[in-house]
């Protein structure tokens, strides 16, 4: 009832990795699409058919710890490193030269990443939500807890031993229904996860919950819910048996790595001198169009796009637009 391609592996250095492969195999440069967190290739399956249909061959990959890929159990296993040399690893084994990589959430950090660390595979790069910045000054973990607190996400995860890897597995139906969801739009829309039978006062009623996906996750009620579901029955069934399966450590895993990516990259040149385009969605709260000031500062040849309407999950929320802006910068800078 979805419409995907055939489910594909690449035996890779160290790792199996699952991936889709649509559109002509003569098509170059291809499109490599990266999901994020909680997500899958499936994330991207309105891209895959536009794209194809389109004349532009699309792959997306299962990353490192996701769905029909692999999931090493060592934390250092899922270091910046790891994830960039698994897609040229990828590139090598499908015979392709240079790719136009395209990464929404955590896939947009490693595509940002690639023309850095692997610039003689990199044509463009294009990140939905994430933005590119240069290397923070302290470690940035410290500066979510200064800003957000120990209880938030991130931060949580840094600890194995406070389980939100556990939290998130109890109930994967419950998690995906609390993820999967467009933005509140009114104080009502936070009742299904304050935790109590009090309707709360207002959006920054309960800040103890801010950013704290674990406990809001672990307080949630899926009937008390009236923000707008993103995914159909089908589509919400994917997620769910892809991740009661797998788990959560492996993506978890992607952020335990934060501080240790960020020593590595001392002496990195942060600037990107590829063709660079951001999508930036109005109303996402953790990536805000904001996040993306000062990016034409370290990429020399970037475009911007604003999609309207839209909250974190851009690439499922609006998928004709995502797909239409793809097609329309792919053609437009590469043939």
């Amino acid at each position: 009832m979805i419409d995907m391609p055939p489910l594909q592996y690449a035996d890779l250095p160290g790792l199996r990795m699952a991936y889709y492969d649509a559109g002509p195999a003569s098509d170059a440069p291809p499109v490599i699409l990266c999901h994020g967190w909680p997500e899958l290739a499936f994330s991207w399956r309105h891209q895959i058919k536009a794209l194809a249909e389109a004349g532009i061959r699309v792959i997306a990959p299962d990353q490192r710890g996701y769905g029909a890929t692999d999931k090493p159990s060592a934390v250092e296993d899922y270091s910046i490193e790891h994830l960039t040399g698994d897609l040229v690893a990828l590139l090598d084994h499908l015979k392709i030269d240079k790719a136009i990589f395209v990464g929404h959430d955590w896939g947009g950090f490693v595509v940002w990443q690639m023309p850095l660390r692997h610039p003689n595979r990199v044509a463009g790069v294009v990140g939905i939500n994430t933005p590119h910045t240069d290397r923070a000054p302290v470690d940035p973990m410290s500066i979510y807890r200064k800003r957000f607190g120990d209880s938030m996400y991130i931060v949580q995860f840094q600890d194995p031993a406070r389980k939100p890897d556990a939290i998130f597995a109890s109930d994967v139906g419950r998690t995906f229904e609390f993820f999967m969801r467009k933005p509140p739009q009114r104080a009502s829309d936070f009742d299904a996860f304050s935790g109590n039978d009090e309707p709360t006062a207002g959006i920054g009623a309960a800040p103890k919950t801010n950013l704290a996906l674990p406990d809001m996750v672990a307080a949630y009620d899926p009937a008390r819910d009236s923000r707008e579901r993103i995914l159909s029955e089908d589509e919400m069934k994917v997620f769910v048996e892809a991740f009661t399966s797998s788990g959560f450590t492996g993506g978890i895993n992607w952020y335990r790595n934060i501080s240790a990516n960020w020593r590595r990259a001392e002496g990195l040149d942060h600037t990107v001198r590829v063709p660079s385009l951001m999508i930036m969605a109005e109303n996402d709260a953790v990536l805000p169009p904001s996040a993306a000031d000062g990016m034409d500062k370290i990429i020399p040849d970037l475009e911007k796009y604003l999609v309207k309407g839209s909250g974190h999950w851009t690439q499922q929320e609006k998928p004709d637009e995502v797909s239409a802006k793809l097609i329309e910068w792919r053609r437009r800078r590469f043939g």
